[in-house]
Formats: structure tokens, C-alpha cells, sequence
């Protein structure tokens, strides 16, 4: 997923106080592939400007293919010193099996709410793992134009939600909404977890759900499917076939009038679109009732419990 991550700065700032070490190199494991200019053409030579006794080279993986390399190399003792975390539970699962350091002891971990932590710490909250690195949010962006041309106005609610998206139907100008499912993830992120958060109430249900006080069978958790089950009459044809690049050349090439996504499209959609976009929160059931968003914790870096390195990988760190 192409996401910015403006958090990113923090890692060069060279904030850890450590001893001066030897010449050493620090390799990161990362699946975004997409910032490897951002790495090497502005990160590593902040970093390098401060401490130019360590050579730091990034060195992604597929995002698909991320996971199972990355526990691959791992387990045979080739991953590199410095791990980009997923959020939640793939690299909780790396530090119960011993492949990530404690960073708990860090003062810099300070510098970010719970909410942000919460995402590379054990459920009891006693050890954290990851140095939180970005977040993103998700939303709706559309066609401002389109929505100019068929007198449009934003919804807010999901009556007026699909009330829109019936008249972009009926209208047969632009594809309702440019999304696919071949992906999954795109589905899963973009739709479930953008307008989940309306139905059970944000994060307070996070919890619940680790404290065994809900399920995921609960009506709040099944009610967003079926409304998902209705996006299917908005979506291009042939949209189970669709992948995620096919969804945003849709889009950005002005064909589709609304892109559920989130805020990593920013940036590329406003290089590749010849329209003025906007964006929207996930429509509420009612007029007047609170919305939630979902803000994604995304990215954060850990420190390899195998490396050799490791002075120089708190120092970056």
C-alpha cells in the first residue's frame, strides 16, 4: 500500500542516546517498496549526517510477499538488524517468539499517545516492541467535478449515501464507486474497517473485544457486511476481478465518481488526477450521530533480536 508516511523523519532524527560505535551496517527489512527514494534520498542521509560511522541500507520485500519472507529469514537467521512492524497482531506474534526486542525502556516512546503504542505492545501493555513510525486514516475521496456536473451534494448519512450513489448509477456517466475485491485487503481495509468503526464505536470495542466482553459475532460487527453486500450494485462490472492499481487508474482517470480509500492516496492522486478532488467521513445511520473514524496505525520499526548490531540499530531506532 502506497501510504505517506511523514512520521518517517523521526527514525534520522538520531533522538537515542548511545556510545559512538564502530563502523557497522544496519540492514531494514520493510515491504514498502514504494519508499525506497524517501529512504535513500532523504532518511539514511539525515540519519548518516549525524552518525556516518553506520552504513544503513533499506532493503524491502513485496508487500504480499512481506509476512512469509520476513518469517523466513527470521527463523534461519538472515533477516536484517532493523524490522518494519505491521500493526497488531503479526508482530505481536514476532516478539512472543523472541524475534523482537523490548523497546520499553525507550523515553522517546513518550512522544506518542496509547493509541499509537497499543499497536506493537503486548495486550497487558507491559513490554513495547515497535517505535511507532505512521498512521493513516480512511474516508471517502470523489470527483468533485462529477459531483458538480450531477448537482451532488456530500452525504452524511447512509440514506443520502446510497441516494447518491443511485443517481450516479442512473445517471451512467461515471462508475458509482471504483473499487474491486480480486485483492481482498482492498475490500477488507477500504470497505469493513472504513465503516466499521460507525457500528461498534470505535476503539472502546477494540477493547472489548480482548477482554472477552464482545464477539465479533456481535450485531455490531455483522451489521457492517450486509451494508458491504450493498456496495456490490455500485461497483464496476466484472469488480471481483478488479484489482487495487485498477481501482485507482478508475479513479484518477476520472471515470468512477467516489474511491473509498484513505489518506496514503493523497499525495499520488494528487499527482495522476486532472480533477479537483475531495474527500468525505464514512456516512453515519442517522442525522446528528457521532462519527467514528478508523485511524489506522500503520508502520512502526522494531529492533532484531539475532542482530549483531544492536547498539547501532537503538541508535537509529
Amino acid at each position: 500500500m502506497r501510504k505517506t508516511s511523514t512520521a518517517f523523519v523521526a527514525l534520522a532524527a538520531g533522538l537515542a542516546v548511545a556510545s559512538p560505535a564502530l563502523a557497522q551496517e544496519l540492514v531494514i527489512e520493510s515491504w514498502r517498496n514504494d519508499d525506497i527514494t524517501i529512504w535513500q534520498q532523504t532518511i539514511i542521509p539525515a540519519f548518516n549526517a549525524q552518525h556516518p560511522e553506520i552504513t544503513v541500507r533499506f532493503q524491502p520485500t513485496a508487500p504480499a510477499e512481506y509476512n512469509a519472507a520476513l518469517n523466513a529469514k527470521l527463523d534461519g537467521g538472515t533477516a536484517g538488524d532493523l524490522i518494519t512492524c505491521r500493526p497488531f497482531d503479526a508482530s505481536l506474534e514476532l516478539y512472543n517468539r523472541g524475534h523482537l526486542v523490548d523497546l520499553s525502556g525507550l523515553e522517546e516512546l513518550g512522544n506518542f499517545p496509547e493509541t499509537a503504542t497499543a499497536a506493537w505492545s503486548t495486550d497487558d501493555g507491559s513490554a513495547t516492541f515497535c517505535m511507532p513510525m505512521a498512521s493513516v486514516i480512511h474516508g471517502f475521496m470523489y470527483n468533485k467535478d462529477a459531483f458538480a456536473e450531477l448537482g451532488l451534494e456530500v452525504p452524511t448519512t447512509e440514506e443520502a449515501f446510497f441516494a447518491v450513489l443511485d443517481a450516479i448509477k442512473e445517471d451512467g456517466s461515471y462508475e458509482p464507486m471504483a473499487m474491486g475485491t480480486a485483492d481482498q485487503w482492498e475490500s477488507a481495509t477500504m470497505g469493513y474497517t472504513n465503516i466499521g468503526p460507525n457500528y461498534w464505536q470505535g476503539e472502546a470495542a477494540r477493547l472489548a473485544l480482548i477482554a472477552g466482553e464482545a464477539k465479533l459475532t456481535d450485531e455490531a460487527y455483522v451489521a457492517p457486511f450486509r451494508t458491504l453486500a450493498r456496495w456490490a450494485d455500485y461497483l464496476p462490472s466484472g469488480f471481483e476481478a478488479q484489482s487495487y492499481p485498477d481501482s485507482q487508474n478508475l479513479f484518477t482517470l476520472g471515470r468512477a465518481a467516489i474511491y473509498p480509500t484513505g489518506s496514503w492516496e493523497i499525495s499520488p492522486f494528487q499527482r495522476d488526477a486532472f480533477f479537483e478532488m475531495g474527500a468525505f467521513k464514512p456516512p453515519v445511520a442517522n442525522a446528528g450521530d457521532p462519527c467514528f473514524i478508523s485511524d489506522h496505525v500503520d508502520i512502526g520499526m522494531g529492533i532484531n533480536a539475532a542482530s549483531e548490531n544492536q547498539d547501532a540499530a537503538m541508535t537509529f531506532i
